[in-house]
């Protein structure tokens, strides 16, 4: 048998310019130049409206009614707030602690990986979230290796689609349990990045779009916390460690320069907060200390609203489709190269799976 070469895993195509004589009016709404050549047309002008915009609208209705998948992960030391901030950010109670979680419970020996999903509604759409933490990471005295269940898991929702995939009676829609997203929260020493910090951005940011955020961003001054901000890039571009959103899916100029935006203002420094106080007649989420209230969606107080607007509001889409044709791709390509492709499953193995 010969070697089935995997397909190469390539960066999404680039959105090419917009020609300048496109909408132009060419003769008789032919499509042809002045020499008569019968190639496509380019900027042929329409003679009566014919309904092409309402594709936007029909893409919507289709989603509203299907809704879409989304699960993000949370790394980081106990204490740091993770649950705090995930519930924060989709204003609802979606963390595991929702979920049966105690303060009475013993720091996990191992690092565990645990999942709870809800099912989210605004405006009509509605989003199956799974949120992902992962208690004992960084709790241990010996943290050698600790990613390495975290890394299994993501390997392993990567697998379980392939599988569905390479299937001969496949389902109509594939559930999708891969890790789009991977906040890592950084403590706030205001000193450095930690070994096991680099150790395991550098090891998983190949298979998982990573997001550094800096946790409990209020027991920082503002001058501690830029300074902080500027020592955490330096020190992960001297690692190589990428993040999301990464230079080289910028899909074109201006997809370049509101993401150029974005990493000069990573790692964002987070307050989470899941209480409500009153503030110049308003009620706020907050965090109350002894010099005032500290407000989470206050660009003053802390960089939350950036990290909501951009992981929810702007790039969620694109963490799926990066995870989808770069992340999902190249493990694909991989597996399909070690074992000279999966072998489709019988329809007889999948019919039960599939009612």
């Amino acid at each position: 048998m010969s070697d089935i070469v995997p397909p190469e895993v390539r960066p999404k195509p680039a959105v090419p310019a917009k020609p300048p004589n496109v909408g132009a009016p060419t003769g008789h709404g032919t499509g042809q130049g002045h020499g008569g050549s019968h190639g496509a047309g380019v900027g042929s002008a329409l003679l009566g409206y014919i309904g092409i915009d309402t594709i936007i609208e029909q893409m919507r209705k289709k989603t509203m009614k299907t809704g879409f998948d989304f699960n993000i992960m949370v790394v980081g030391n106990s204490g740091l707030g993770k649950s705090t901030l995930v519930n924060t950010l989709f204003k609802s109670q979606v963390s595991r602690r929702s979920a049966g979680w105690t303060r009475d419970e013993k720091i996990p020996k191992t690092v565990e990986v645990k999942a709870v999903s809800h099912v989210l509604e605004e405006g009509g759409v509605k989003m199956k979230l799974t949120v992902i933490d992962t208690p004992g990471f960084g709790d241990q005295i010996n943290n050698e290796n600790c990613w390495e269940p975290i890394s299994k898991y993501i390997n392993e929702q990567y697998e379980k689609f392939l599988k569905e995939e390479v299937n001969i009676t496949r389902k109509k829609r594939i559930p999708d349990t891969r890790v789009h997203c991977c906040l890592y929260f950084i403590s706030p020493t205001g000193h450095s990045l930690r070994q096991l910090d680099v150790e395991f951005m550098k090891r998983l940011s190949h298979s998982v779009n990573i997001i550094p955020v800096i946790a409990k961003a209020d027991t920082m001054t503002m001058e501690e916390r830029q300074e902080f901000k500027q020592r955490v890039r330096k020190e992960l571009e001297m690692g190589g460690i990428e993040f999301y959103p990464q230079k080289e899916f910028d899909e074109d100029m201006e997809d370049k320069s509101d993401n150029d935006k974005i990493r000069e203002a990573m790692p964002f420094a987070v307050v989470g907060s899941d209480k409500e106080y009153q503030v110049n007649a308003k009620r706020v989420l907050g965090r109350k200390t002894a010099w005032g209230i500290v407000e989470v969606e206050n660009p003053n107080h802390c960089e939350f609203a950036q990290l909501r607007d951009f992981l929810i509001r702007s790039h969620l889409q694109d963490l799926k489709e990066v995870t989808h044709n770069i992340h999902y791709e190249t493990y694909r390509a991989k597996r399909l190269h070690e074992n000279g492709g999966l072998h489709p499953v019988s329809c007889n193995d999948t019919q039960e799976s599939n009612l």
